[in-house]
């Protein structure tokens, strides 16, 4: 008898009471609630230190969160619509069709409802979408390895050192809850919630091509598990026909947007064009291999020893066990942010969303002897990652 169907013969016992979704979710939310607060004192710690560094510089301490590099970007487009191109003075052309919609439609929705300006709205969005994925991320943990190693993941994701992303008025935390909670779906083998949330990342950045090839090859190694188990094509595909629906149904919302610049530019592949323009295009990890051949050998050997570490930490995941769908996603975030010829100052935030590979030092800190020393340890990686993203904020380019 396959897993599937132990499963499916186990649930076809005693017929379920009325559902309760309101206590479920109140039970969730207390169960979740140190992690939440843990990550919303880190944060808090960050936005402290940035505004004072910012006061003690004469500067606004709201201006680099919500009206700086991006963010003036998706600003213009939920007040303009797409319509905005920059010429650079070395002659290329930068479109706003590179941002993808989601949260400028979230922007201009909230900001045309509330007295928030179209920047407040930014930050209203990042800072729910923040505790939200805090809640995803403690949930994800929580399944795999308990709720004290929840807590912990979500505390270390809310102290990375490019963490002071998530209280800018950028897309980092939006699509990071609406990925952690696809992939705690697909844990819970909820296919179409996974689907639902995988079209909203898809609308959100082009990273979603992380977690849809996370739900196709989780999908395609069940079917020919349960195929080689079982036998039959016909039975394996009805019994998994939701899943399949789910994977089907993941890639709609990055599609659509590429079909959108498809059709507004006249061209199948103006997409891909326009994110060429901007220097995102695919090189195989060239550009970085020129970049780190370029530095001087100090900053070169940093650099390759920080890769190293990135390297080791996939290793552990492997070595963990993680579910597939949480370690393919983790990965392709990773690749995705190392292959291309963009600007590498930015590479540390786009992997920022592949919160797994937090999981092994997630476990290495619960191993500390007391409670005390890991949040010690933690409190640290607190200071330390404020005062990173004060002195960030501060400078002149982009995060």
């Amino acid at each position: 008898m396959s897993d599937h169907q132990l499963r499916t013969r186990t649930a076809a016992g005693p017929a379920p009471g009325p559902r309760t979704p309101g206590p479920r979710a109140a039970a969730a939310l207390r169960a979740a609630a140190p992690a939440l607060a843990v990550y919303a004192a880190a944060r808090a710690l960050g936005l402290l230190a940035f505004w004072a560094a910012a006061s003690a510089a004469g500067k606004d301490p709201l201006g680099p969160l919500s009206g700086r590099w991006d963010s003036v970007w998706y600003q213009r487009i939920a007040e303009h619509g797409y319509r905005y191109t920059a010429t650079l003075p070395d002659g290329s052309v930068h479109s706003d069709l590179a941002f993808f919609p989601l949260l400028p439609a979230l922007e201009r929705a909230i900001s045309a409802v509330t007295p928030l300006t179209l920047g407040g709205a930014g930050l209203l969005v990042s800072w729910t979408a923040g505790l939200l994925a805090a809640w995803g991320i403690f949930a994800v943990g929580s399944h795999l390895r308990g709720r004290r190693t929840g807590v912990v993941l979500a505390a270390l994701w809310g102290v990375h050192p490019t963490a002071f992303v998530q209280s800018m008025a950028y897309t980092e935390t939006l699509f990071t809850a609406l990925a952690a909670w696809a992939l705690y779906a697909v844990l819970k083998g909820r296919w179409i919630v996974a689907a639902a949330l995988s079209v909203l990342a898809g609308l959100t950045r082009p990273t979603a091509a992380a977690l849809i090839a996370a739900l196709a090859i989780t999908a395609a190694v069940t079917l020919v598990r349960e195929y080689r188990a079982d036998g039959g094509v016909g039975p394996v595909l009805r019994r998994n026909a939701r899943m399949i629906a789910g994977v089907a149904l993941a890639p709609l919302g990055w599609l659509a947007y590429v079909v959108f610049v498809a059709v507004r530019e006249g061209s199948p592949f103006a997409y891909f064009d326009v994110q060429a323009q901007w220097g995102n295009n695919i090189d195989g990890g060239r550009a970085l291999a020129a970049f780190i051949a370029g530095l001087p050998w100090p900053a070169a050997l940093g650099l390759c020893a920080a890769l190293g570490l990135l390297g080791w930490l996939v290793v552990l995941c492997v070595r963990q066990r993680q579910p597939l769908p949480v370690l393919v996603y983790a990965i392709t975030i990773v690749v995705i942010s190392l292959i291309g010829a963009g600007y590498f100052g930015s590479r540390p935030r786009l992997m920022m969303p592949a919160f797994p590979l937090l999981l092994p030092p997630a476990v290495a800190l619960l191993r500390l002897r007391t409670t005390g020393r890991t949040a010690a340890v933690l409190a640290v990686l607190a200071c330390a990652s404020a005062a990173y993203g004060a002195w960030t904020l501060l400078g002149a380019g982009p995060p």
